[in-house]
């Protein structure tokens, strides 16, 4: 079993970023990540740009050189390899955690690997920076497993020629169904609101409601999913109950914090809002030795943490644990 000081739970750009200041203060340290490096990226569309321009998006120090204000989903994998490469990160990749438990100075952490084994990790310190894409938010509603309902869109091309809903009205539900029009899809837009939110980027916004507009987009507001079968997605709309059939059915409605792996942490959760107990300026939670980075610790509202105002949480969070690493850590409570 390992002994280390900081276990960074997370390995986005908020997790490398916290390993990047590790790695500076010359820490022992680990970066694990039930996914790949980045996996929130690779799980994003394929052809996806950035709203955040590249200076913003900069981690550790390190250049984002691309000629593009605005960069796409490409240049940023490669941006943060590059950085893990720069600093020379080392990953524990494709491990669920599992439990934490106190011992002595710190903690015990257990964790199962994609090969079953269970894995055990001393550390005097945990850093949770795992972003909230992690979990796609449901309808809860009858059908919504059923194989051709998605929670992630990728690409368009393998629906060509099909009818795709694309339930949501945010800025994952209006760029995807234009890039799924504009490559030979018939699509239907299905929102709960009488129009797509008024935060969908100041670029696509116009083209989504010029394409609705014109009818080359259909569309079903102030309409809800009630249940999926046999390639029917059941509505409620405004003129009663309605059925549509449909070949893939994407249901883009936002994503979720991991609440659970922070209370298995021992933080302290609100169940409305979803935030946990921290202290901003030092990123510690309510347990000591715990720390919450990222937009994980803006619960439920994930639009107001991205990387640009969370990059200095690594500084933060190492800079804290250096002060305690001085003195014995507090018996966690």
């Amino acid at each position: 079993m390992s002994d280390l000081d900081l276990l960074v739970v997370g390995a986005g750009p908020t997790g490398l970023a916290i390993g990047a200041e590790a790695r500076q203060a010359n820490l022992q340290f680990l970066i694990a990540d039930r996914g790949a490096v980045t996996q929130a990226l690779l799980d994003f569309p394929t052809n996806m740009t950035f709203f955040t321009t590249r200076d913003l998006l900069e981690i550790a120090g390190m250049p984002f050189s691309v000629p593009d204000d605005k960069p796409n989903r490409q240049q940023a994998l490669v941006y943060y390899r590059g950085v893990a490469t720069r600093y020379d990160l080392p990953f524990a990749l494709h491990e669920e955690m599992l439990s934490a438990r106190a011992d002595g100075a710190g903690f015990v952490v257990s964790s199962r690997g994609d090969d079953g084994r269970e894995r055990l990790r001393r550390t005097r310190a945990v850093a949770l920076a795992t972003g909230y894409f992690g979990q796609a938010r449901r309808l809860g509603v009858p059908g919504e497993d059923l194989p051709w309902v998605r929670g992630r869109y990728l690409e368009p091309y393998g629906h060509f020629g099909e009818h795709v809903v694309v339930v949501g009205g945010g800025n994952s539900a209006a760029e995807v169904a234009l890039e799924l029009w504009r490559n030979g899809s018939r699509v239907t837009l299905v929102h709960r609101g009488a129009a797509v939110k008024p935060t969908v980027k100041y670029w696509v916004k116009p083209d989504i409601e010029n394409r609705l507009a014109a009818g080359q987009i259909d569309s079903r507001m102030e309409s809800r999913v009630v249940a999926f079968a046999d390639h029917q997605v059941e509505l409620e709309t405004p003129r009663g109950r309605e059925s549509l059939t449909a070949d893939c059915v994407y249901v883009l409605i936002g994503y979720t914090p991991d609440a659970e792996l922070l209370r298995r942490f021992g933080v302290h959760v609100d169940p409305v809002t979803l935030i946990p107990d921290h202290d901003p300026s030092t990123c510690e939670s309510n347990t000591p030795g715990v720390y919450v980075a990222g937009t994980l610790q803006s619960g439920r509202d994930t639009g107001k943490i991205f990387i640009e105002n969370s990059r200095d949480h690594g500084g933060r969070i190492v800079q804290h644990l250096l002060g305690r690493l001085r003195r014995p850590l507090e018996t966690v409570r």
